[in-house]
């Protein structure tokens, strides 16, 4: 089967890319690891007027993959999948006009970002709740902000595995999203940086490294892309878990990659890409740990 975006897919792909390429988000996600949420709650803003923030509940599985991809190319700031993946079919509301965050022990141990959401929730014995905000943990990732939350009230729900799964779905197309843009400045940097006379990326050691990179991202999106597809689907949990596997691992890899070819100044706070470098750690183990889709997968296969 081959996949691919109709025009109107691709049109929104190309806007949000037009609107996220001048819309400085590496100056954003600086000041929201610094405390300054203006830049990234102005952004917000923006992208919910183009639909994003309300993608859930009215589009498909494969629109907000698009969207979340774009967020992950970008390093957009902010709690995105809990408030426009997760909660949206959590509540069966729209929140478009609104910022939340859910904690969903044990695989979202911490509500992201409480610090700026309107609304703050979490789960627990398969039963939503809203919440009281705790103590603030830091994370690896110094733009995402982590709070301990309590369950106060209980809420109305709906299909809460569907909203756990979706979620995981939009994490994927994160760091899919993630993974790209690593290799991307890793190939520009590479054309550019110059040792013993010439572009270190003419070296076969430094090509291979890459091209692993590119044949592991793009092995991930089919997965996504299936994934986003058949959503609808019996087999949900085992394809957005296997999408999840795929896109960190490459995610991943393409981290790796993208240090060593960066060499001592790819280990710098001030370099751009330490951005998503750290959000890749950190999106790797969100929404599930490897080993836990990997369980998933795995029981799937099993029963059938």
């Amino acid at each position: 089967m081959k996949f691919s975006h109709d025009k109107e897919q691709r049109d929104f792909a190309t806007t949000l890319d037009k609107v996220l390429a001048g819309a400085d988000t590496v100056a954003a996600a600086r000041a929201w690891a610094a405390g300054d949420s203006a830049p990234g709650l102005a952004l917000w803003r923006t992208l919910a007027e183009r639909g994003v923030t309300s993608l859930a509940t009215h589009a498909t599985a494969v629109e907000v993959c698009i969207a979340f991809e774009a967020l992950g190319r970008h390093g957009v700031p902010g709690p995105w999948v809990e408030s426009a993946a997760f909660l949206p079919i959590a509540l069966e509301a729209d929140l478009s006009q609104t910022i939340a965050t859910v904690a969903v022990p044990p695989h979202v141990p911490f509500a992201l970002d409480a610090d700026v959401a309107q609304h703050v929730l979490a789960v627990e014995d398969s039963t939503l709740f809203t919440a009281t905000v705790g103590t603030r943990h830091v994370s690896l990732d110094r733009a995402r902000h982590l709070f301990e939350v309590s369950p106060h009230e209980r809420v109305e729900a709906g299909d809460l595995d569907l909203a756990f799964d979706l979620a995981v779905l939009a994490a994927s197309a994160q760091l899919l999203g993630a993974g790209e843009r690593i290799l991307a400045d890793s190939v520009t940097y590479v054309k550019q940086r110059t040792q013993f006379g010439r572009e270190i990326g003419s070296y076969q050691a430094i090509k291979h490294q890459l091209a692993d990179v590119r044949i592991a991202l793009d092995f991930a999106r089919p997965l996504v892309d299936g994934a986003a597809v058949g959503f609808e689907g019996t087999d949900r949990a085992r394809d957005v878990s296997a999408a999840k596997v795929a896109a960190g691992d490459a995610a991943y890899l393409a981290s790796r990659a993208g240090l060593q070819v960066h060499g001592a100044i790819g280990y710098t706070a001030e370099l751009d890409l330490s951005l998503w470098l750290l959000k890749v750690r950190a999106l790797v183990n969100a929404w599930g740990t490897p080993a836990f889709h990997r369980a998933r997968v795995l029981e799937s296969l099993v029963r059938t």
